[in-house]
C-alpha cells in the first residue's frame, strides 16, 4: 500500500470526488482527516471506517476552521504528511453576458473564496505540519486550467489562478514540501454551484449519462470519480513522487486533444447584440 501509516487531511471529502479520494487513500493505507460543512455525511463517514477516520465540521473559506482540521489531524494521528486540497463549486458554465448584473459580485466572491482562497488558507493551516513531516500539497484543478469550455469566466479564471498557487507554493515550500496538482476532466461528481447565481441545490452529476456511458472524448466514456484517484495516491506518495513537484496531472480523458470542433457564440452573438 503506497500510503500506509500516512496522515491525509482532504478537503470536501464526505462526497463526491473528495469522498473517493478519502476512500482510495484508506485503501492504500493511510489515516484520513476530512474537512467538510456536511454533518450528516462526516457522521456517515466515522460509522464506515471508524478510528482511522477523523473528521471536522467547517468551511474552507475560514483559516480557523483550516486550522482546526490540521490540529485534529495530528492530535488523532501525531502527525500530518499530505493536504489535498479539494472542496470547490462549479458555475455552470456561467457566460459572461448572462451573469446578472446584480450578481456578478457576489458570484465572483463566492467562487474565488471557495475554489482559491480555500486552498490558500488550507496550505497555509497545513504547512508548518507538512514542513515537519517533509509532506506534500495536491490541490484539485480542472480542465479549466488549461482551456476555455471547461465553466464559466469566473470558475475558469478560479481554476487558473489556483494553478498559479500550485507554482508559487512549490517554490516557496520547496525543498521540505512538495506541491503539485491534479486537473480532472469531465466528472459525474456532486459537485454544486454558487448560492450567489442560486446553483447550490444543482449538481454536476445530473448533466451526464451514467459513468462507463459512451461519449465523444478520446477516451469514450464517462469516467468514474474512482477513475481520477490514482494520480492523487502517486502525488502524495513521497517513494513514488519525491521528485515531483510545481507539477499538474493532466487528467482531462484527452480533452486537450480532441481538437476544435466550434466556434463559441458567432450567429448567436449578433443576434443578440446586433451592429448599429
Amino acid at each position: 500500500m503506497q500510503l500506509n501509516g500516512q496522515s491525509s487531511l482532504v478537503t470536501g471529502g464526505a462526497s463526491g470526488l473528495g469522498l473517493a479520494i478519502a476512500e482510495r487513500f484508506l485503501a492504500e493505507g493511510a489515516l484520513v482527516t476530512v474537512l467538510d460543512r456536511n454533518e450528516h455525511r462526516l457522521g456517515a463517514l466515522e460509522e464506515r471506517f471508524g478510528e482511522r477516520v477523523e473528521t471536522v465540521a467547517g468551511d474552507v473559506r475560514s483559516l480557523a476552521d483550516n486550522r482546526r482540521a490540521v490540529a485534529a489531524a495530528v492530535a488523532r494521528f501525531g502527525a500530518l504528511h499530505s493536504f489535498i486540497g479539494n472542496a470547490g463549486i462549479w458555475d455552470f458554465n456561467a457566460s459572461l453576458l448572462d451573469l446578472p448584473d446584480d450578481r456578478v459580485d457576489a458570484a465572483f466572491e463566492e467562487v474565488f473564496s471557495i475554489n482559491v482562497k480555500g486552498y490558500l488558507l488550507g496550505a497555509k493551516a497545513a504547512a508548518p505540519e507538512l514542513v515537519r513531516s517533509g509532506g506534500s500539497i495536491v490541490f484539485t484543478l480542472s480542465n479549466a486550467a488549461f482551456y476555455p469550455g471547461g465553466g464559466g469566466p469566473i470558475y475558469t479564471a478560479a481554476k487558473h489562478a489556483a494553478h498559479g498557487l500550485v507554482r508559487q507554493l512549490a517554490f516557496e515550500l520547496a525543498p521540505r514540501v512538495r506541491v503539485n496538482a491534479v486537473a480532472p476532466g469531465i466528472i459525474p461528481t456532486d459537485l454544486r454551484g454558487p448560492r450567489a447565481l442560486d446553483q447550490e441545490q444543482s449538481s454536476v452529476a445530473s448533466l451526464f449519462p451514467p459513468a462507463g456511458a459512451p461519449i465523444g472524448s478520446p477516451l469514450g466514456v464517462v469516467p468514474r470519480t474512482e477513475d481520477y484517484t490514482g494520480a492523487y495516491v502517486l502525488l502524495a506518495s513521497a517513494a513514488d513522487a519525491s521528485m515531483i513537484t510545481g507539477a499538474v496531472i493532466n487528467a482531462d480523458g484527452g480533452l486537450g486533444i480532441r481538437g476544435l470542433r466550434s466556434v463559441n457564440g458567432g450567429a448567436d452573438l449578433i443576434a443578440r447584440f446586433p451592429p448599429r
